[in-house]
C-alpha cells in the first residue's frame, strides 16, 4: 500500500526556507533497515516515522533518520512532527503539551495557538479545522553534559577551510551536548562563517583525533565582530543573537540548515561563558541556513545560571508545503 508523508518546511513560517523534512504519519509494519532506505530516498536531512506510544508517559513512539544513521534525537523533526500532528487531528486542538518518546527517552514539546482556523483538509481529517490553528512550538532538550575543550585550534580552523585567525580570539571550542554531541567553535565574525567550506581530508583528521563521529556547529555574532556581551538590544526588537552553520557528513548531512539539537547546545556555550545572561538567554534567535538559501530562525530559552542550566528549551514554526505517497 502507499506510505503516506507530508513534507514541511521547519524553522520559518514560509514556504521554500528553512529546513525540509518528511513526515510519515503511520509508519506501523516498518522496520528500521526500511526506514533507513526511504530515508536515504527522501535524502532531506532528517525523515521521521511515527509509531504507537510505547511507554504509558509518552503519546507516540517516533524514529529519526538522517540519509546516514538513525538519531537518538533531533530538533528540526521533532518541531516539524509536531505541526504535522496537530495538522492531521492527533494532537488536539488547544492542548498545551505533547510527548515524544524518542531513543534518548520522552522528549515534551509545548505548545502555542492562533484563532485562525486556516488549515486545509483536502478529504484529510485535520486538528487545524476547529477554529485553533498550531502556532508555535517548544521542545524540551536534555540539560547540557559539557566536554572537553579543542586545543588543536589551527587543526579546527583546516577542518573549516579556515585559518586560525577566523577563530575568535577569546573563546574556547568545546564539545557540548543536550542529547547529541557538537563541537561548538566560536568565529570571529560572520563573514567568516560564510567563508567555511569544509575540507574532506582536514575534516578526517580532526575527527580520527577526536575518535568518534563529528558534527560542528560554527557561530559568531548576528551583528558582526563577536563582543564579550551579544547585543541585548537586538534581542529586545526579536533579531537574531547569533548566525550560524552546522557540517555533519559523518551522519549522512554535508551542510544542514536549521539543527534544532545543535541550537540547545550553543545556547548552553553562550550561557556557561557568559555571552548572555538572564532574560537575554530565554529569548535568543540563532540564524542559521542563509549560505544554503534556506534561512531558518530558531528560538532558544534557556534557565539557570552558568555553572547550573536548569531547563533548555528549542522552538520555532513550520509550514506544510506538500503532501506525498511513497510506494514500498
Amino acid at each position: 500500500m502507499p506510505l503516506s508523508y507530508l513534507h514541511y518546511d521547519v524553522f520559518t513560517g514560509e514556504p521554500l526556507l528553512g529546513n525540509q523534512l518528511a513526515v510519515f504519519t503511520d509508519a506501523r509494519g516498518l522496520d528500521a533497515e526500511l526506514m533507513q532506505r526511504i530515508a536515504r530516498e527522501m535524502n532531506f536531512a532528517e525523515s521521521t516515522f511515527i509509531l504507537p506510544a510505547e511507554r504509558s508517559d509518552t503519546d507516540v513512539r517516533m524514529r529519526i533518520f538522517t540519509p546516514g544513521v538513525e538519531m537518538p534525537m533531533a530538533g528540526h523533526p521533532t518541531i516539524g512532527s509536531t505541526f504535522a500532528l496537530a495538522h492531521t487531528g492527533v494532537i488536539r486542538p488547544g492542548s498545551k503539551r505533547f510527548v515524544f518518546g524518542l531513543n534518548i527517552g520522552p522528549i515534551p514539546v509545548d505548545l502555542e495557538w492562533s484563532g485562525d482556523a486556516s488549515g486545509e483538509t483536502s478529504g484529510e481529517t485535520s486538528g487545524e479545522t476547529s477554529g485553533e490553528t498550531l502556532r508555535f512550538a517548544w521542545m524540551t532538550q536534555s540539560n547540557p553534559v559539557f566536554g572537553a575543550y579543542a586545543n588543536e585550534r589551527a587543526v579546527v580552523a583546516e577542518a573549516l577551510g579556515l585559518t586560525a585567525a577566523d577563530l575568535a580570539p577569546d573563546l574556547p571550542i568545546q564539545h557540548v551536548s543536550c542529547g547529541v554531541p557538537y563541537l561548538i567553535v566560536p568565529l570571529r565574525n560572520q563573514a567568516a562563517v560564510d567563508r567555511a567550506i569544509p575540507d574532506p581530508v582536514a575534516f578526517r583528521r580532526l575527527r580520527d583525533g577526536i575518535g568518534d563521529d563529528l558534527a560542528i556547529y560554527l557561530f559568531a555574532d548576528a551583528g558582526g565582530a563577536l563582543s564579550p556581551k551579544l547585543d541585548r538590544a537586538k534581542a529586545e526588537r526579536g533579531e537574531e543573537t547569533a548566525y550560524s552553520r552546522m557540517f555533519a557528513p559523518d551522519i549522512g548531512i554535508v551542510e544542514d540548515p536549521g539543527t534544532g539539537s545543535a541550537a540547545g547546545p550553543l545556547g548552553c556555550y553562550l550561557v556557561r561563558h557568559r555571552l548572555v545572561a538572564g532574560v537575554d538567554a530565554q529569548r535568543m534567535v540563532f540564524l542559521q541556513g542563509v549560505a544554503m538559501g534556506r534561512a531558518s530562525r530558531i528560538h532558544v530559552a534557556i534557565d539557570g545560571s552558568p555553572d547550573a542550566i536548569t531547563q533548555v528549551k528549542v522552538g520555532g514554526e513550520a509550514v506544510l508545503v506538500a503532501r506525498g505517497e511513497l510506494l514500498v
